[in-house]
């Protein structure tokens, strides 16, 4: 029911700007195949804060989305509830709180079997959704956009750093992992993937950022439900430079998309996040990429997804 996640949330803009029959939120919630919400949190942040912003950039953003998509048609009518962003005002500093307040809410909305779509924020917020799927999916796996592995135990003095989320996603939540685009590795990281092969899959940017021989082999590292999260800066700085830690060498627009288009098609996606926007006043042009990269997603799983 709607009150069960509301109850963790803030109120927000919704995402996008579209036509809507209905007369109020419960009746939109309960008629929408997707829901959104945001997580204004950036408490780990240990280069350049204001990833909490992301959220509210993504919404504003939204507004200007054309509603038709040229590949999946008109995608909102699949219908889209924005539920609010999470109420972290009184839990900002303690990062492992806001990650079990999100789990709180995002596990009434996974039961409800909604698609949750949840904007960042911090990385670290990602565990607290994927436990909530974890919980549903026995069999779970993450795909992971990403210029960095988030492999550490710990990270500016806590374990639930957006450093470390997917050390705590393979180790805590037991689910395999797989990332691309990654182009920053440390000496801990690479030890672990070693120690956890079997667990992680590592396709680097290097090696991928220009063809797409790599994608059958990935899709094969996953298990048939998927969780996807999108971290921006897996993105090259030219055409994503608003994130906390901007490294170069990143992925494209169009062989990102074509891949992620793959792994709808093949597999079962149950959700997925987009984080680490940091709006750089006056560019709105990341904060627009970002939000065509959600609907673009949504566009996916109505598409691909819902008909398989």
């Amino acid at each position: 029911m709607l009150r069960d996640g509301k109850q963790y949330t803030l109120s927000s803009l919704q995402f996008g700007a579209f036509p809507c029959d209905y007369q109020n939120d419960e009746e939109v919630y309960n008629n929408s195949g997707v829901v959104v919400i945001g997580v204004p949190f950036d408490g780990t942040a240990t280069y350049q804060p204001g990833t909490k912003f992301g959220p509210n950039a993504i919404l504003n953003a939204s507004v200007n989305i054309e509603p038709y998509d040229d590949e999946s048609g008109e995608i909102y009518t699949i219908g889209i509830f924005t539920i609010g962003t999470l109420d972290v005002e009184e839990i900002h500093t303690d990062a492992k709180k806001v990650v079990d307040t999100l789990y709180k809410a995002s596990k009434a909305i996974v039961k409800d079997n909604k698609f949750l779509v949840t904007l960042g924020g911090e990385h670290s917020l990602s565990q607290g959704v994927i436990r909530a799927y974890k919980e549903k999916y026995r069999k779970l796996s993450i795909l992971q956009l990403d210029a960095h592995l988030d492999l550490m135990e710990q990270f500016g003095g806590t374990s639930f750093s957006h450093a470390s989320v997917s050390r705590r996603v393979v180790e805590d939540l037991k689910c395999k992992v797989t990332s691309f685009g990654v182009r920053v590795v440390s000496k801990e990281e690479l030890m672990f993937v070693q120690k956890k092969k079997d667990f992680i899959s590592v396709f680097y940017a290097k090696d991928i950022h220009d063809n797409d021989d790599w994608h059958d082999q990935a899709l094969e590292t996953l298990e048939d439900h998927v969780y996807i999260t999108l971290d921006v800066d897996g993105f090259d700085t030219s055409i994503m430079p608003a994130t906390g830690t901007p490294v170069p060498g990143g992925l494209s627009w169009y062989r990102t998309i074509d891949f992620l288009r793959k792994v709808y098609k093949n597999k079962k996606v149950v959700g997925f996040d987009v984080v680490e926007l940091k709006p750089n006043p006056g560019d709105e042009a990341p904060n627009f990429l970002v939000a065509n990269l959600v609907y673009k997603n949504i566009g996916f799983y109505k598409k691909y997804t819902l008909r398989s």
